[in-house]
């Protein structure tokens, strides 16, 4: 049986962090079932991201319903498919295997504490990393497993634009696909349960979201369930709405959420709860009353985001190398990549008041800076939450122009706890949007006239 020092289970973001960190010599083994690499650059984050881009250079930054655009759309997907280089992770396996990482393909099963099977083969692992992802969540609805839906990664790999859709889900995955899709001129309706977009998010996230694809001439409904899903005739899918409507279109794409991928792995055999939701693990990455299992990356539950399975994987790196390194949650940026972007970090203002914190939170629009004069944009807001009694910021949200990169301004200040009079004396260069964060700071110092 051979014998690694480490095994990872999952050849995605967190996989190639952990190792990218360095291991100090240590025999690393990594099992990956489809592509080396994970999700993201291939039918995810990469190829959501070039067709976003695709997107906005069509529409010119212009709110507008496009006529339908087949033509175009296909030579968007090229562009995309060459960006992803064609789903071809052989970089990502050569880079592994230059770090003389040993890579398997192939179902990686935990038989017994150490010991991983794959192929038919046996791996025995002093340290066990498990890496595999999320996999998507299906509503309830009756009739959805006798249609043929699309998850995401069918609509990113796909070159063929459709003339109508059906997005069900409206947070950031379904978003962007619904924005990408009426770009191009399909005809797009978003239908989200919940009574507004982004229900976890700031109000004003939600409200910027709504306007943004309403602009694009997606309809949006929110507060709608589902309760059937038909294909009368087999070649449309019709939905049936809580409130008696119905809508109907060429395809239905479920964009509803995704779960912690940790089904059939083995793990009871570390005492992993049969109804466990995630692998929970402590702040090192070490599961919960284990001394060498680990995870990293979508599977723990912690906000799910490529960038949060790099932080992880770095943390579990310097752990398995006998350093004590604990990582820190409060600053993970979450963004949405329409046009324009929306982004948040740290606690909202319910959160934050629900933890006890004595909140003051101010909001500043973007149509107020010269950014914005000069750009003429009428819309944006940026909202700040601050700990009033420990004088320090704690949450921030955005939507507008640059929020996707502006919002790691205040990341760095939350994580750091920078002092909120250090941050009102920073200079932003102007014009710039960043100047709103400082404007809805100076609102809350005392004897300001905005609130």
């Amino acid at each position: 049986m051979p014998r690694f020092d480490v095994v990872i289970l999952g050849g995605g973001a967190g996989a190639e962090a952990v190792c990218g960190a360095g291991l100090g010599g240590r025999t690393v083994a990594v099992v990956e079932e489809l592509r080396f690499g994970g999700g993201c650059p291939f039918v995810a984050c990469m190829p959501s991201k070039a067709m976003l881009h695709s997107a906005a250079e069509r529409v010119g930054g212009v709110a507008t319903r496009p006529a339908f655009a087949p033509a175009d759309y296909r030579s968007a997907a090229d562009r995309r498919d060459r960006v992803v280089e064609h789903r071809d992770d052989s970089q990502h396996l050569s880079e592994l295997q230059g770090q003389g990482v040993e890579t398997i393909r192939g179902r990686g099963k935990v038989v017994a504490p150490g010991v991983v099977e794959v192929n038919g083969d046996r791996l025995e692992a002093t340290d066990l990393v498990i890496a595999t992802g999320s996999e998507p969540t299906l509503p309830p609805i009756q009739g959805l497993a006798d249609v043929d839906y699309w998850l995401s990664d069918r609509v990113l790999t796909t070159a063929d634009l459709p003339e109508s859709a059906l997005v069900l889900g409206g947070g950031p995955v379904g978003a962007e696909l619904a924005q990408i899709l009426a770009r191009y001129g399909c005809e797009t309706s978003l239908i989200e349960v919940a009574p507004r977009l982004l229900g976890e998010e700031e109000p004003e996230l939600g409200r910027a979201l709504a306007a943004t694809l309403g602009g694009d001439g997606v309809e949006v409904l929110v507060g709608q369930r589902v309760v059937r899903a038909s294909s009368p005739g087999g070649l449309r899918v019709r939905l049936d709405l809580e409130d008696g409507s119905q809508r109907e279109a060429q395809i239905l794409v479920v964009a509803t959420g995704r779960r912690p991928r940790i089904a059939d792995l083995g793990l009871e055999l570390y005492q992993l709860p049969g109804d466990a939701r995630a692998l929970s693990c402590d702040r090192q990455g070490r599961a919960l009353g284990q001394a060498h299992l680990f995870g990293v990356g979508d599977v723990t539950g912690v906000a799910p985001f490529t960038h949060t399975a790099n932080y992880q994987g770095r943390v579990v790196a310097a752990n398995l190398r006998g350093e004590s390194v604990l990582a820190d949650y409060r600053a993970i940026p979450r963004a949405i990549y329409t046009d324009p972007p929306l982004a948040a970090v740290g606690l909202t203002r319910t959160r934050a008041a629900a933890s006890g914190i004595s909140v003051a939170s101010a909001s500043f629009p973007l149509a107020e800076t010269a950014r914005a004069l000069a750009e003429d944009v009428g819309r944006g807001e940026v909202v700040i939450v601050t700990d009033a009694a420990k004088g320090v910021l704690v949450g921030a949200a955005a939507a507008g122009p640059g929020a996707d990169e502006s919002i790691g301004w205040a990341a760095l200040a939350i994580r750091t706890e920078t002092p909120l009079s250090v941050l009102l004396d920073t200079v932003a260069p102007f014009p710039t949007y960043a100047e709103a964060y400082l404007a809805a700071l100076r609102s809350l110092a005392p004897g300001s006239a905005r609130s």
